[in-house]
């Protein structure tokens, strides 16, 4: 039986598709001046990924310069975005759970607390953590690690759930955690978390197994 549910932020509750183009749109400016003149593929590539991983990882990734690394840091230190903003539809089917919850997600501190009050979820969390590579080298798992210690959870009374193979399933995995991979898209295979599944049905089921 699960005791806590431990949620990622972005495509997770919400589509960052659906606000991209307002949030990031002096950033996708600065990405197609560097890389669209000559690799435009490229650089519609990098503003993808920029609506599923940080910032930071981006960079490196595609190797954009030091000035435009600096730039895309500075913009996004002090964003916030104050648009209205939407969950998914089927985020209802978790906030009905009756169960401890808290909210682990990575990016700029202000940029993802501005996300999380625009989306009115703060309420369905004990707590919002937000891990900002700006600020820390920690990383979910640390976090993760932090939420069973502080409320005295094992790894086996905990569910993390997400998007990302690569951040939050994987960091659970570490730790012994079961994983629940929220996958839409119907993007990856069974074998990346303890559970896959297009919607949050399921979570209910799993919680209260014996």
């Amino acid at each position: 039986m699960k005791r806590v549910l431990i949620l990622d932020l972005d495509n997770t509750i919400y589509p960052v598709k659906s606000v991209a183009n307002d949030m990031f749109d002096f950033l996708f400016e600065l990405i197609d001046e560097e890389l669209g003149a000559t690799d435009p593929q490229k650089a519609e590539e990098a503003k993808h990924e920029l609506t599923r991983r940080p910032f930071q990882q981006i960079a490196d990734d595609f190797g954009f310069s030091d000035e435009l690394k600096s730039k895309g840091i500075e913009v996004l230190r002090s964003c916030e975005y104050n648009k209205p903003m939407q969950p998914y539809d089927v985020y209802s089917q978790l906030q009905k759970l009756d169960i401890d919850k808290y909210l682990v997600t990575t990016g700029f501190t202000k940029l993802q607390l501005s996300k999380v009050k625009m989306l009115g979820v703060a309420e369905d969390f004990k707590k919002v953590y937000v891990v900002d590579p700006e600020e820390s080298s920690k990383t979910k798992g640390d976090v993760f690690q932090k939420i069973m210690v502080e409320g005295g959870y094992k790894a086996e009374e905990v569910l993390v759930i997400g998007d990302d193979p690569k951040s939050e399933i994987k960091f659970a995995k570490q730790l012994g955690i079961d994983t629940y991979l929220f996958d839409p898209e119907n993007k990856y295979s069974d074998n990346e978390a303890t559970y896959r599944q297009p919607d949050y049905r399921e979570v209910s089921g799993i919680i209260n197994q014996n």
